[in-house]
């Protein structure tokens, strides 16, 4: 018998039927909303956990079948159990997959940030093709890349870069991204054609929909400024740029479009984020053991990733996955398969750990 109980299965099936039920009496706006994002996550779930089930039910009644000793039905039901005994395993997996503890945020949108590390011009060009891998990538799956805040290098490419990024389930794909990112390749610059090794720093930061982080005014500073970034005509001309410090963890966030009001408010929210987001990895710390089976921490001084242009070569250090398509991939039309791998082999790892814990 499997791991994965009958009960289990028939839990996740009545709460269904019992959102269900609630959906159609339910009158509050708020309340409708929610019940209507709870169905459609548990729908494929209950699909899976009525699949196993029947499977289950159909190889009883096809040994009931041989049982009965019916020779000409017991041949027909031997052909079943061989076909659901071989169909049976894959769906209890399936199922145990979708049953796995989920990260709270894997729905919500992000703050993208990238930044130049060693390797000065070289790495700011790097941290600009990464940009546009990202953003190429968003635009494969449908979702809304829109740039807070940016410090072009003085070659090209990006000192720093921070965008918002919105759209379904982007923290769930994107937080694999965060880490150390190292670049080997002969720069634009390298008359002697030697190799350079230069890097970039990711972060992927949740960012919610309904943050409740309470910011008090004497807990913070603001400042205003003339803005800096590839905003077009309005740069260096006003003050419109907004910094706020946050003077108990020394977190600091800016703004640079045209609107002061527009920038307080944009840079309120990377500042809520943020704090968020520091919240989010004390608990993580405090659950570090929980997270031992995880890849990684997401930690962005952890290098993730190897980009080799002369062999065309990424590795992913963490799985220690190596696809000979970077120009795919830094293309964006590829990442997803550096992503999945990813994705399955840490369901694979928590689910090796709830089995070993069961």
């Amino acid at each position: 018998m499997s791991a994965l109980s009958q009960i289990r299965l028939q839990q996740v099936i009545d709460r269904f039927e019992e959102v269900e039920a609630r959906m159609g009496a339910a009158s509050d706006a708020n309340e409708i909303i929610t019940l209507s994002k709870e169905h459609a996550e548990l729908s494929p779930v209950v699909a899976k956990a009525r699949a196993v089930m029947g499977a289950r039910q159909g190889l009883k009644d096809a040994e009931a079948m041989i049982a009965s000793g019916d020779k000409e039905m017991a041949e027909l039901a031997e052909m079943e159990i061989e076909d659901l005994r071989e169909r049976l395993p894959a769906l209890e997996q399936e199922m145990q997959l979708l049953l796995l503890p989920k990260d709270v945020d894997d729905k919500a949108d992000i703050v993208l940030e990238v930044r130049a590390g060693t390797g000065g011009d070289e790495a700011a060009l790097f941290a600009g093709d990464l940009f546009r891998m990202y953003t190429r990538f968003a635009q494969i799956m449908g979702w809304k890349v829109e740039i807070v805040d940016a410090s072009p290098g003085d070659a090209g490419g990006y000192k720093e870069i921070i965008a918002n990024v919105s759209g379904d389930g982007v923290f769930g794909r994107m937080k694999w991204e965060s880490g150390v990112h190292r670049v080997q390749r002969v720069p634009a610059t390298e008359t002697q054609g030697r190799i350079h090794t230069s890097a970039a720093t990711v972060a992927v930061l949740p960012a919610p929909e309904n943050i409740e982080i309470e910011v008090r005014p004497e807990d913070i500073r603001i400042d205003t400024m003339r803005a800096s970034g590839a905003g077009g005509q309005h740069v260096n001309k006003t003050d419109s740029a907004v910094r706020i410090t946050h003077l108990a963890t020394g977190i600091v966030v800016t703004s640079s479009e045209k609107s002061q009001h527009v920038n307080r408010d944009k840079a309120m929210q990377q500042l809520k984020i943020r704090l968020y987001e520091k919240e989010r990895s004390e608990k993580d710390a405090a659950r570090a053991e929980a997270r031992a089976s995880q890849i990684g921490s997401g930690d962005r001084s952890q290098k993730v990733r190897t980009y080799n242009y002369p062999e065309n070569r990424v590795t992913d250090h963490r799985i220690g996955l190596t696809l000979y398509s970077l120009d795919r991939i830094i293309a964006g039309d590829k990442l997803s398969d550096v992503i999945d791998a990813l994705i399955t082999e840490d369901q694979s790892r928590r689910l090796a750990a709830l089995e070993a814990n069961a």
